[in-house]
């Protein structure tokens, strides 16, 4: 399949809600953003090489993330999606299996040429020498956003169970999946063990993907204004107290690993949000310059978010080469230089798309593998982007990525052809 027909293939606007669509671009790409203003590289006064992490310097940074962390606004959005994807797959008789076995070769598939990269990167860093210190910066910086492959891998390996639920008793399973959040946040805080609360990266993120479902069911669509301006305004309020008086903290970048409650109070903002600005996105959607800008974005998403780090360090690394294009972090000149290294690091991410977003193409795959193998190969795909969540990526944890990664794909991929299947989002 040649590029440009993997690209349109992935993506088909004239079956997709667009709203949702330019919601999950909007996501990514502030995501890009933000760690664009997180990664300072320069010079300081002195001539020596200065890193810090300008944006979280800001006096205004921890209430910024009430905003700026929109994660689970990308659940709610997958959550629709999921749902979607799922019920469509039940009506042609496939099952469970199917389901996991796609959204699984589309989290891997990508994921294992970044983490092969970071294998050679790394390897040949130690051979030549580069400073330890210096390397252990760089390279656990960018691995942070791979914690998403084992949030998002859990999540989608959970739909058709939670899809079940769902539909027998849709509160209920809401209110035992929000009880479960609060109970490992209570043991978490109350013993000092954080590690309990790596439990809710099972209750957080499979709540705020269910949160998904009902807005796919049409539960916020059929609210009114003002209900849904209440009922954001009631779910941004009730952080207030579970920060101020509560164990949480007002940085929700804190608050994101191990998750917490305040994260479901975002989703459920947020949710409100993007349905109150619906009638907004669908009237941008109808615009070539949007529709364009969701084709080329969305087609690839995952490549976007898996090299946007690693493409950031490496440009923030060239420009100490160029005189004066690396002022010191978090001065008027680095702010201001900031436009033209998001406009740079995007062409250089779209560059490099061609090269590797062929891993996030849809691909013809064979017949589906039994249920226990569909399920060791996603065990394979969280557990690499659960230990670099924990441990911080090293040559190590990228070395059993790509094992892992890899060995998933090949679960998946290699059993005998009774019918040819196409691998779509």
């Amino acid at each position: 399949m040649s590029g440009a027909s993997s690209a349109a293939s992935s993506i088909d606007l004239s079956k997709r809600d667009l709203t949702l669509d330019i919601a999950r671009v909007f996501c990514v790409l502030l995501v890009v953003v933000i760690h664009l203003l997180m990664v300072g590289v320069g010079f300081d006064e002195g001539g020596g090489l200065a890193i810090t992490r300008p944006l979280e310097e800001q006096p205004w940074f921890a209430i910024g993330t009430w905003a700026g962390q929109i994660m689970p606004l990308f659940f709610v959005v997958g959550g629709f999606a999921s749902l979607t994807a799922w019920r469509s797959l039940r009506r042609r008789g496939e099952g469970a299996s199917q389901y996991v076995r796609n959204r699984v070769l589309r989290l891997a598939q990508p994921a294992l040429p970044l983490f092969l990269f970071y294998v050679v990167v790394i390897g040949v860093a130690r051979l030549v020498g580069v400073d330890a210190g210096l390397l252990d910066v760089v390279v656990e910086g960018a691995g942070f956003p791979l914690w998403f492959l084992a949030a998002y891998t859990l999540c989608q390996t959970f739909v058709p169970i939670m899809a079940g639920w769902h539909t027998r008793a849709p509160r209920a399973t809401l209110a035992v999946l929000l009880a479960g959040v609060i109970v490992i946040d209570a043991l978490r805080y109350s013993t000092g063990i954080t590690e309990i609360g790596l439990v809710n990266l099972f209750f957080v993120w499979i709540l705020v993907q269910q949160l998904g479902f009902w807005y796919a069911d049409g539960w916020f669509a059929a609210r009114t204004v003002w209900q849904l301006v209440l009922i954001a305004a009631v779910a941004y309020a009730t952080l207030v107290p579970m920060t101020a008086v509560g164990p949480y903290s007002d940085d929700m970048l804190t608050n994101l690993n191990p998750p917490t409650l305040p994260l479901v109070a975002l989703a459920v903002a947020q949710a409100c949000a993007l349905r109150l600005i619906r009638p907004a996105l669908a009237a941008l959607m109808n615009t070539h310059a949007a529709r364009a800008v969701v084709f080329v974005v969305g087609s690839r998403l995952m490549t976007i978010y898996l090299w946007h780090l690693p493409v950031i360090l490496a440009v923030s690394g060239l420009a100490l080469l160029i005189p004066g294009a690396s002022p010191f972090p978090g001065s008027s000149a680095w702010w201001w230089t900031r436009p033209v290294f998001f406009v740079i690091v995007m062409a250089a991410v779209f560059g490099l798309s061609f090269i590797v977003a062929r891993w996030e193409a849809p691909r013809e795959i064979g017949a589906t593998p039994p249920g226990p193998v569909v399920a060791i190969a996603a065990a394979l795909t969280f557990i690499p982007a659960f230990c670099v969540m924990q441990w911080f990526l090293d040559f190590p944890l990228a070395v059993l990525g790509s094992a892992c990664f890899g060995g998933a794909i090949l679960l998946l991929g290699r059993w005998p052809a009774k019918a040819r299947i196409t691998v779509d989002a």
